[in-house]
């Protein structure tokens, strides 16, 4: 009887961590999907990452404060910067994730390369690290919160004001 408890106790903690290994997959595939449509200017697909109201904080760089906006506020806004570069390249690693029932945060690095061809320099990189919350909704993980955590620029700052003037120009 002793036997049969700890096989079904271990069957049961096997399935638990299968699942939360299954979940911090979808989450950080969640997030990724959001980084890499922003970079392919898929903005229906950016948008569905997101719940309907997202906390969206990049106060550690533009010292604005954060807000809680729609998906498509978000959108809205990077379509008049983004699409001016030639292009941009987010790449994200280093996940930390913890989960606690419906709800997740996720912690990572990030790198944003902006490309555009300039006479003072063709790229302009903006480093730091993002946290997110996520809530799990339908069997679908949904970010509610992305905080920008600023750590450094390089390159040609100037290329923003461009691709803002490309934006409108086209």
């Amino acid at each position: 009887m002793r036997t049969l408890f700890i096989a079904l106790l271990m069957t049961t903690s096997l399935f638990i961590n299968a699942q939360q290994m299954e979940d911090k997959l979808n989450i950080q595939e969640t997030i990724s999907k959001m980084f890499i449509n922003s970079d392919n200017q898929n903005w229906t697909e950016v948008e569905a990452q997101f719940a309907p109201k997202v906390t969206l904080d990049y106060s550690s760089m533009t010292g604005n404060l954060a807000e809680k906006v729609s998906p498509t506020d978000i959108t809205t806004g990077w379509k008049t910067i983004l699409p001016g570069f030639t292009y941009t390249h987010h790449q994200i690693g280093n996940f930390i994730t913890k989960i606690n029932g419906n709800k997740a945060n996720s912690f990572c690095y990030g790198t944003a390369t902006h490309y555009l061809e300039d006479d003072n320099g063709n790229v302009w990189t903006v480093v730091g690290s993002y946290d997110f919350d996520l809530e799990k909704v339908d069997d679908s993980w949904k970010i509610t919160s992305m905080t920008f955590n600023y750590k450094y620029q390089n390159g040609n700052s100037k290329l923003i004001e461009n691709a803002i003037k490309n934006v409108k120009n086209n």
